[in-house]
């Protein structure tokens, strides 16, 4: 049954191959990229006048990346031979780039949601970082790195990290309720 899935979407996906969708997709997926991710983590920090918060967003990523690893090193699956439109090594389960997204991304999320007053900006944030979440995941799978079931396990251990994470910063009263 995973083969069919992993199958199915990828022959789904892989009919939009065309140079300029390659291009997009390599641009969104450099986006879940640690280097990327690192230099949001500076960015913020040097923006956001509450450092504590940015320290946390920085521990956030370190912390899915570990877990991405281990798990990566637990399950060792094998990336998807097929065309790779982009060089990858390591194992394939669960991606990274998508895991560490919807940890990353989904924080910055739950953190507009409770410090920006202004509910269009709120809705627009949210919006646009689920939509980015999503799309580096797809990303993944159109450059052949990753099996769908990859990215869906992906987005599945993300957002219970991400829960739990939230939950205990919130039990240890590092963020307010």
């Amino acid at each position: 049954m995973i083969n069919a899935i992993d199958e199915t979407i990828y022959n789904l996906i892989f009919k939009l191959l065309s140079t300029p969708t390659t291009f997009i997709m390599t641009f969104i997926s450099h986006l879940g990229s640690a280097t990327i991710l690192i230099l949001i983590c500076i960015i913020l920090y040097i923006l956001l006048k509450d450092k504590k918060m940015a320290l946390i967003i920085m521990l956030n990523l370190a912390i899915v990346y570990l877990l991405n690893v281990i798990i990566k090193m637990i399950i060792a699956r094998p990336r998807p031979d097929i065309l790779r439109l982009v060089y990858e090594t390591g194992y394939s389960f669960p991606s990274g780039h998508a895991m560490v997204a919807t940890g990353f991304y989904g924080f910055l999320i739950y953190i507009a949601n409770k410090k920006i007053k202004n509910k269009a900006l709120r809705r627009c944030i949210t919006i646009l970082l689920t939509l980015l979440i999503f799309l580096i995941g797809i990303s993944r799978i159109y450059l052949g790195v990753h099996y769908a079931t990859d990215i869906i396990g992906a987005f599945m251990i993300g957002i219970i990290y991400l829960v739990i994470f939230i939950n205990i910063l919130k039990k240890n009263s590092i963020i307010a309720n």
